[in-house]
């Protein structure tokens, strides 16, 4: 029998904690699953890296269980693999306690993937990948980043500039096979393994850039300048995979307090911004204006009851 998973993309800051807390907390007002969540977050896989990110807090931890958070130290790498692999661990061991588990977060690239199968591309050999790897060092990742706009710009369209690692292995498949990354499609076809409920969050972009700015007013306040400064003690870098992300990475661009607040705001809206390309295309979506107002979230909620896939009952 095919696994029941319900996947939902929401950007950073759009309201999906309060969206998971009614719908799957005892406590909650519109519960309707007793569900554990998988984050498809890229970041919050990160130990130490926890007000940057925005992770859940424990209290709600305890209300519904989280997964794929705190798995790796800044210093490792971490991609879109590894998630696939994981996520189909945790939802054999969720549906083993009789529980759905709910896909969550807002790294579009790896939701994507989860639902289609990671593409077959070719393995690098040792020597593509030192070759690659002496090239970032005498060149730099932006040296790089502009080969791959020229090399492949399909592919360097959905990759951040900052993304080291995937900008790695887009020339590693260029120089180990001779054809773009983007040539190896994804799957057309939801994998068979799940019977997917796909529900896309929408907040309206003018709510989603206010809700993003506070929020990075709140990580300030909550100490986001000491959390960094306690990283690279512990000897953190800006070379570290972790220390790339959006809240970090602009600590070591610059050194004025108020820069550092400003760049990471526009960062991260532009981020927002971006995930929506790696999944407004997916057929079979539920697209949900969202504002998570109690009339957004009781849609929600309504949407998942009367699936076909799903015998919710409160």
């Amino acid at each position: 029998m095919k696994q029941n998973v319900i996947v939902i993309f929401a950007p950073t800051a759009s309201g999906k904690t309060a969206l998971t807390k009614e719908l799957f907390s005892l406590s909650g007002s519109h519960f309707i699953l007793n569900a554990e969540i998988i984050s498809a977050d890229s970041q919050a896989v990160y130990n130490g890296m926890d007000i940057g990110t925005a992770k859940p807090a424990s209290d709600f931890c305890k209300l519904i269980p989280h997964h794929l958070i705190n798995l790796v130290n800044p210093d490792q790498q971490f991609n879109v693999a590894d998630f696939v692999d994981l996520a189909d661990k945790a939802c054999l061991e969720i549906a083993s306690r009789g529980k759905t588990p709910v896909i969550c977060g807002g790294t579009g690239f790896y939701i994507r993937n989860f639902l289609f199968g990671l593409p077959k591309t070719p393995e690098s050999s040792p020597q593509v990948r030192e070759m690659v790897s002496q090239k970032l060092k005498n060149e730099g990742k932006e040296a790089l980043y502009a080969q791959l706009s020229i090399i492949d710009p399909q592919s360097a369209k959905k990759i951040h500039p900052n993304d080291q690692y995937r900008i790695c292995r887009a020339l590693e498949v260029f120089y180990s096979s001779g054809q773009t990354r983007s040539s190896f499609e994804l799957n057309q076809n939801l994998r068979d393994l799940y019977n997917f409920l796909f529900i896309v969050l929408e907040p309206p972009k003018d709510l989603l850039k206010k809700r993003i700015y506070d929020r990075v007013d709140l990580m300030f306040q909550q100490g986001l300048e000491e959390e960094v400064k306690s990283l690279i003690s512990s000897g953190y870098d800006q070379n570290c995979p972790g220390m790339k992300a959006i809240g970090y990475a602009e600590f070591f661009k610059y050194k004025n307090r108020e820069e550092i607040i400003s760049a990471i705001k526009s960062n991260s809206y532009k981020y927002a911004k971006k995930q929506f390309t790696y999944i407004r295309d997916i057929k079979g979506s539920k697209i949900i204006p969202f504002t998570a107002s109690p009339q957004d979230i009781q849609k929600v909620a309504a949407l998942i009851k009367e699936s076909d896939l799903f015998n919710c009952q409160n």
